[in-house]
């Protein structure tokens, strides 16, 4: 590939950069807001639903260009020495503060790496809260396991209280997931698992560089994963990494990515190899993919930052009206701030509020996303990949009811809470609408 050629395609990439746009919301259509008088806003707040593709320039395009000119996009071996998964594995460990780190295709199959790390499968229980992504039953259904639902607490992440309630002998893992950059209460949830002797798999997928008494999302349990999603916090459009202090976690999840195999780059890694060969499959990253986490992975503290300044500023400014109940933090500083949470009194307050908001040109709306699993049908019904499957088969399993009487107090919970996206890039005038929307659709409302 010529160089001019190069040249010519980042000038259209970065001319193409500004051109990105926000989600817009339309506005509410009134001239009127809904709580009185003029809107907030003349137009639309853009609701910032891919932080991280907001901060792609100069970085992400020469790190692919590398790889182009290499022709060598696979990452262990071609024509030149593949280098762009490994640097980013080293670096992305050393962030996280982990021994080792694994990148893959996928927040799934990190998921499906780390589970079969921990050596979940058939007969084996694995805890996961109700108010989650698919990925997380299906990663644990795909195991053979079985899964349990736990109720959420008003961090919208799973309760330590409830994990206690359904941990049985059969139990293998706890799966907790840090759910819209929001930190769960990890020595709450640590206390329980050894407590009961077992272990935990932290789902980090919504909350990449958040942060836990100083201390980062993925790396307290025993395993934790990832996912580079293009709505996640830093983004390849698609992507995922799996970290742990444990050489044999590690080794088991980097042969199970890798058709079993341990290849001589994690060979280096671990020292030296513990275990036999074993069945794998293979979600290997690709060195384009690679390169641009490691851009996105240096711009990363930058996007938290500004999440955080952004969000504080809407709690300085609304945060303390009276009567006004916001999502529980167990760690407010650690927390990415991608998000404002009012939680109302009823689902029908809830709706009104979401209008009311969207009237004013503030982007709102009931949470997005991660639905409630256990009325998901294809969950309910415990439709597996195949009639044979182990997951439902055994009495237990059998046993098992999911839907709506599954976990009723997260299902309240989802259904009183308000979503209000903060964006990185929102500015002190955007801040100051979002909390001045606030306050007016709160004392109308309330």
């Amino acid at each position: 590939m010529s160089h001019d050629i190069l040249r010519k395609g980042r000038r259209a990439f970065l001319a193409a950069i500004p051109a990105i746009p926000f989600v817009r919301l339309r506005a509410g259509g009134n001239a009127r807001s809904q709580s009185g008088g003029q809107p907030v806003r003349a137009t639309a707040l853009p609701e910032s639903s891919y932080p991280g593709t907001q901060f792609y320039d100069e970085q992400e395009y020469r790190e692919v260009s590398d790889v182009l000119e290499s022709r060598t996009l696979f990452r262990w071996y071609g024509p030149k020495t593949p280098r762009k998964v490994a640097q980013f594995e080293e670096e992305f460990a050393r962030f996280m503060g982990a021994k080792y780190a694994l990148a893959v295709t996928s927040g799934t199959a990190a998921l499906h790496c780390a589970l079969t790390a921990l050596d979940v499968g058939p007969g084996d229980e694995v805890i996961l809260p109700a108010w989650t992504w698919y990925s997380c039953y299906n990663a644990v259904l795909l195991t053979g396991a079985l899964p349990v639902f736990a109720e959420v607490d008003e961090s919208f992440n799973i309760d330590p209280n409830d994990i206690d309630k359904k941990i049985t002998p059969r139990t293998k893992a706890i799966m907790v997931v840090h759910l819209y950059g929001c930190p769960a209460d990890m020595d709450g949830i640590l206390a329980v698992a050894r407590k009961h002797k077992v272990r935990i798999l932290e789902d980090a997928a919504q909350s990449v560089g958040a942060q836990y008494r100083g201390r980062r999302l993925g790396s307290i349990g025993d395993i934790g994963i990832y996912s580079f999603q293009i709505s996640k916090t830093i983004t390849a459009g698609e992507g995922g990494a799996v970290v742990t202090n444990d050489p044999l976690l590690f080794e088991r999840a980097t042969r199970f990515h890798d058709l079993g195999i341990l290849r001589p780059g994690h060979e280096t890694a671990l020292g030296k190899a513990g275990m036999a060969f074993f069945v794998g499959t293979n979600y290997r990253m690709n060195e384009m993919t690679g390169g641009v986490m490691r851009a996105q992975l240096r711009k990363l503290e930058t996007l938290i930052g500004l999440c955080r300044r952004n969000l504080r500023s809407v709690k300085e400014q609304a945060g303390n009206l009276a009567g006004l109940k916001l999502r529980r933090s167990p760690d407010p500083d650690g927390e990415i701030g991608l998000v404002v949470y009012p939680i109302l009194k009823t689902k029908e307050q809830r709706d009104k509020y979401v209008q009311a908001l969207r009237a004013e040109n503030i982007a709102a709306s009931a949470p997005p996303g991660s639905p409630f699993l256990p009325a998901v049908p294809y969950i309910e019904k415990k439709i597996a990949p195949h009639a044979a499957w182990p997951s439902f088969n055994s009495p237990r399993g059998q046993a098992m009811r999911y839907g709506v009487e599954c976990c009723p107090r997260t299902l309240d919970l989802r259904n009183r809470a308000v979503y209000i996206p903060i964006g990185p890039k929102y500015t002190a005038a955007d801040t100051k609408d979002i909390a001045a929307a606030i306050r007016k659709v709160h004392g109308a409302l309330s």
